[in-house]
């Protein structure tokens, strides 16, 4: 194909797409294929942990513990429970000590402990049936989880006049990895077909419907690689495949929509396959690019927290959108230029029409959505400020519940009530007393006398809120005490004990560490960034909006609006999940508190899936407006046009994120379910009502610039088409130019 032949719109970054589409179609193939291999197996090196801070007090006590006093810092408990005899009957003591010499030979494992070794009272129930066997094992999660593997079914079961169950912290984080991994697997095999389904009722073609899905799975294949790759480097957590998934069908499906859609349109127009392709790229391929970059900024603020539970969503965030966004805008082009006017095959709707005649394909214009559309857009200008005060007030009205949100900590009530490590630690928790595990541990460094020591215990021992200390217990310059806290191990009493315990005066250097401490210093570290994150996705979404619409007050009420209808989802998580509400129905239990990362979490993915949605109207409003000039009538043909798009795309994103809310894994459903409100609260309400609403109140003024960023937009501005013209005059010679130099 010459250049002469080349339709407006293709330039060098797309040419050897169109120029060559069965070849990038198997450059394509031969690249997933390779992804399949690279990224097979990646969900066995995924650690379920990284809600710590690395660079913290806490964690640097926990690496000092470990290495000085191992059995300070047991993550296996074995339950030992006698039935109806007591812990203390000679047969049960015997069977008791032969499991703990067993477990102290394993490889792997050390600090074995146990009751009736130290006849600790906070290793034996209140009510004498069950006693408890700690230990540690060595290695990082993965080697742990291989350790756990390979010794737990010798241990589980009955032996002799004993029962035992395997809890503590590395059983928690293994079973919750392996259930993930089974809930993702499941969540996959309900959203497909669903999605499939609901992609022919909105294209009708089955072979459109087909090319969506295939743009999601190449995203979420090549994340998988990449994630792997990752592996190599940092750690990166399993719960960030749930991400991959949801955002890898729901993102592709969202561009492969966009841009099929805008080729229907145009080939209903009367041009053919090429020129189609070119009009596609140069208007909706711009906007697709566009919203994934502020996606993917939304989710590079992750980057800026320490803890790596977070910053693995960046990780699988940042690729699979890019990547969507890279098959949405190279390999769907190819299909479509190798389909023609095939993309409209198979349609099914005509099942159901009883022979009528098929509609349009863009389906805009005649279709009753679009009409429906714009009845709601005249209905929403004529009463603009009942629409904007009305939607506003709502929004607030459910978000106020996230104003008593308290933070905790993961822990076993995470998991299904079935999972034998949760069985095992709520034992733990209702008949043992102090809550075994659940103790702060203060490390000491530096020389120190016996008076010294005991000074300092009997100054922390009346530190209140402090049940018990034990120790100390020396080696070298190193030392350290348990402290027994009254109530839950992470509650606000907890809390406030660690602060005590790091301001009490001693003679050496004291670091404290425990569930408490660690998500004190989790929360600090979240406190510190948050506005640092805040404030970069603020700045880099007002600026990218203002390339993409050369207005002032857009970015502003793209970032304000944007951030309001978020407020459902906060809302709605600490009224179901922080307090229990609906609880039976949804199967689980909660902590009465929020894990502290998850709200940093979801409010970077909604807020990129939001201005995903925002990207995709105001873009279309601009195009119209850069047209006709008419601010009224570019917001209503912007609606009619995006409208319908968007809440299908809103719809299909929910079900996946629905899909991944069925997870018996507390966080995971939390985050599967309140992103998946998130999403219909914007596509249904903002975009639909409030948008339009603020937009006719605000009138031309929405396109207010001063003259140098003026200046600056027609020079380095992004738009998703030119004003159209009928003769090609000089001046939209000097368009284009501009346009291809954005």
């Amino acid at each position: 194909m010459t250049e002469v032949n080349r339709p407006p719109g293709i330039g060098g970054w797309t040419r050897f797409v169109t120029a060559r589409p069965r070849l990038s179609l198997l450059v394509a193939l031969v690249l997933t294929a390779l992804a399949v291999l690279v990224g097979s197996g990646v969900a066995d090196r995924l650690g379920s942990g990284g809600w710590e801070d690395p660079h913290a007090g806490s964690t640097y006590a926990t690496k000092a513990l470990e290495r000085e006093f191992p059995a300070s810092q047991p993550n296996l408990l074995l339950l030992v429970d006698a039935g109806g005899a007591s812990v203390d009957d000679p047969a049960v003591a015997a069977e008791a000590k032969r499991l703990v010499e067993r477990l102290a030979g394993e490889k792997g494992v050390t600090g074995v402990g146990s009751y009736w070794q130290t006849k600790s009272p906070s290793l034996r129930a209140q009510d004498g049936h069950e006693a408890l066997i700690a230990a540690r094992i060595t290695g990082d999660e993965k080697e742990a989880g291989e350790t756990l593997d390979r010794i737990a079914p010798a241990f589980r079961g009955t032996h002799g006049p004993v029962e035992v169950g395997v809890g503590g912290p590395v059983a928690v984080r293994h079973e919750m990895q392996t259930i993930i991994q089974e809930d993702l697997l499941r969540a996959e095999m309900i959203a497909l077909p669903v999605t499939l389904v609901l992609l022919v009722m909105v294209f009708g073609s089955a072979v459109a419907a087909l090319l969506p899905l295939g743009i999601g799975i190449v995203a979420i294949l090549g994340t998988n690689a990449v994630l792997r790759g990752l592996t190599e480097f940092t750690d990166v957590s399993v719960f960030a495949m749930n991400l991959t998934t949801a955002l890898g069908l729901g993102l592709a499906i969202d561009y492969a929509l966009f841009i099929v859609r805008r080729f229907r349109e145009e080939l209903a127009t009367g041009g053919d396959p090429l020129t189609a392709v070119g009009t596609t790229l140069r208007t909706a391929g711009r906007t697709v690019l566009f919203s994934a970059l502020t996606v993917a900024v939304s989710l590079a603020a992750m980057l800026l927290f320490p803890q790596y539970f977070l910053r693995s969503f960046a990780y699988a965030g940042i690729a699979v959108v890019l990547l969507a966004a890279a098959a949405a805008l190279i390999l769907l082009p190819a299909a479509l230029i190798l389909l023609g006017h095939r993309v409209n095959s198979l349609d099914l709707r005509r099942l159901f029409r009883r022979g009528r005649r098929s509609p349009e394909p863009d389906g805009a214009s005649a279709a009753p959505e679009g009409r429906a559309w714009t009845r709601t857009a005249n209905l929403v200008m004529r009463r603009a400020p009942f629409f904007a005060l009305g939607t506003t007030a709502v929004l607030v009205l459910l978000g106020l519940p996230f104003l008593g949100v308290k933070f905790g900590t993961a822990d076993d009530r995470q998991l299904p009530s079935s999972a034998e490590s949760r069985v095992v630690q709520q034992h733990i928790r209702d008949g043992f007393p102090g809550s075994p595990g659940g103790g702060l541990e203060v490390l000491t460094e530096g020389r120190a006398t016996q008076a010294q020591y005991a000074d300092y215990k009997e100054r922390i021992a009346a530190l209140p809120g402090v049940v018990r200390v034990d120790g100390p217990l020396v080696k070298g310059e190193h030392a350290y005490f348990t402290v027994q806290p009254k109530g839950e191990a992470v509650d606000e009493q907890a809390q406030r004990l660690v602060d005590d315990l790091r301001a009490a005066r001693a003679p050496f250097d004291t670091e404290v560490t425990g569930a408490a401490a660690v998500l004190v210093d989790s929360k600090d570290a979240i406190a510190e960034r948050l506005p640092l994150a805040a404030a970069f996705i603020a700045v880099v979404t007002l600026l990218l909006v203002f390339l993409l619409t050369g207005s002032v007050l857009i970015p502003v009420q793209a970032v304000v609006l944007n951030a309001l209808s978020l407020t459902a989802m906060f809302g709605a998580v600490v009224w179901v999940f922080q307090d229990g509400h609906l609880s039976g129905l949804l199967g689980f239990t909660s902590p009465g508190s929020i894990e502290t990362t998850l709200p940093v979490l979801m409010f970077c993915v909604a807020f990129g899936l939001s201005m995903d949605y925002g990207v995709f109207l105001l873009s279309r409003i601009k195009e119209e407006y850069d047209t006709t000039g008419d601010h009224d009538q570019s917001v209503r043909h912007g609606l009619q046009r995006t409208g319908g798009l968007i809440t299908a795309a809103a719809v299909i994103l929910a079900v996946v994120m629905v899909a991944i809310g069925t997870s018996r894994v507390t966080n995971t459903k939390m985050l599967g379910l309140g992103i998946a409100l998130a999403v219909l609260m914007d596509a249904m309400i903002v975009r639909s009502l409030l948008v339009p609403a603020v937009m006719r109140l605000t009138g031309r003024a929405t396109w207010w610039a001063p003259g140098p960023l003026r200046r600056f937009h027609q020079r380095f501005g992004l738009s998703e088409g030119e004003p159209a013209v009928a003769p090609v005059t000089e001046s939209a010679q000097e368009r284009e130019k501009v346009s291809a130099r954005g």
